[in-house]
């Protein structure tokens, strides 16, 4: 019996190493899409932030600011026009901060405050009330509270020292929603979801996956970014219980063969799906590195001679012998492309110049798109 055991183990064992492993990349409807219709709205003002000590705006090189302390202070009945203001604890800033969709009169959002003058932080300071505005030009929120500044700066009369940005800042919760965006969802007959990585194939498995589930003609793919949806006028809940089901619905994404080049840093990201021909790729460079170290020939005493500096020149040589030529093969994927490039010995900025030579003579069979 034991015996017997041991076959049967060894022969799962077997058939298992032997079954062709797949890899599934599941993911939500709901990571994938965008309701059209819910969204963000941007949001921005002018206003003061006050309490500085002594690293505010300089009036006489920023007169909005001076003009904007006195308007505020005129509002509270000080009257400072024709005066010299000298002071150095106030900075105009702009505010901005995101409108969430649905967000409630009354709710509170996070606002985020960057210097308008010539600060140099806002270290300390607070947020007098500043109003936002939409682009509508229409107040939506208020704004106001202490400044939490994640940098810092310090100078001394030798040397000077700056952490991050001083001169930004944010204020959690620093304003309260006194308008709201009319946008009825429950009384919609039809939605659509917008795709965030647009794609025919993925669009389709979504409808497909809808369709599936609700057992009807219910979704179209209208374009590669767009999926209709049409709410069946039986449906519990209607759109938002349709929406509540669509988006809990698993459906694996396509994406196209791409390769992403970052040239200030050399970062170099791949798709899977990145296939390469034959091609034979060989890389060498000649380097000539010229080095000057002089050295000082101090005279003997009494001698009476002087001190001399002797040149020390070194130069070197590399002209990449040691590198060979690579192979690929047709077909090669990705981890296969990646061995062979590092094979080469060459580091992420001589991959960047190899794909794209590879994609010049038309065996990269991807698209390269360069950031930065």
């Amino acid at each position: 019996m034991a015996r017997f055991r041991k076959s049967v183990t060894a022969l799962l064992a077997a058939v298992l190493a032997l079954a062709p492993l797949q890899a599934f990349a599941f993911s939500r409807v709901k990571d994938l899409v965008d309701v059209q219709g819910i969204r963000d709205n941007m949001l921005v003002g002018y206003g003061l932030v006050v309490g500085l000590n002594g690293s505010g705006d300089s009036l006489r090189n920023a007169p909005f600011t001076q003009q904007s302390l006195n308007t505020i202070l005129e509002r509270l009945g000080v009257n400072t026009r024709g005066t010299t203001m000298q002071t150095k604890d106030v900075a105009a800033v702009m505010v901005t901060a995101n409108l969430p969709a649905f967000a409630a009169q009354g709710t509170r959002i996070d606002v985020s405050v960057s210097a308008l003058g010539d600060a140099k932080s806002l270290q300390g300071g607070t947020l007098v009330v500043t109003p936002l505005f939409g682009a509508d030009g229409e107040i939506y929120s208020l704004a106001q509270g202490p400044v939490a500044v994640g940098g810092f700066s310090a100078q001394g009369q030798g040397a000077s020292v700056t952490r991050g940005v001083p001169t930004a800042g944010r204020i959690a919760n620093g304003a309260i929603v006194e308008r709201e965006i009319g946008f009825k969802l429950a009384d919609a007959q039809s939605i659509k979801l917008s795709l965030r990585n647009p794609d025919l194939t993925t669009a389709t498995r979504i409808a497909d996956a809808v369709n599936a589930y609700l057992g009807g003609s219910i979704a179209v793919v209208s374009d590669p970014s767009t999926v209709h949806l049409v709410v069946p006028t039986s449906y519990k809940g209607g759109v938002v219980g349709l929406l509540t089901d669509v988006e809990q619905l698993k459906v694996t994404p396509d994406e196209p063969a791409k390769v992403v080049i970052d040239e200030n840093s050399g970062v170099i990201v791949m798709g899977s799906d990145v296939r390469v021909s034959t091609v034979a790729i060989a890389q060498g460079n000649l380097t000539i590195r010229v080095t000057e170290t002089p050295q000082a020939s101090q005279p003997a005493p009494f001698s009476q001679g002087t001190t001399q500096v002797l040149p020390r020149t070194q130069i070197q040589v590399d002209d990449s012998h040691g590198n060979k030529m690579a192979v690929l093969a047709q077909g090669a994927s990705l981890h296969q492309l990646v061995d062979g490039l590092n094979a080469l010995g060459v580091g992420p900025r001589d991959i960047i110049s190899i794909l794209q030579a590879i994609k010049a003579a038309g065996a990269l069979q991807a698209e390269i798109e360069v950031v930065g």
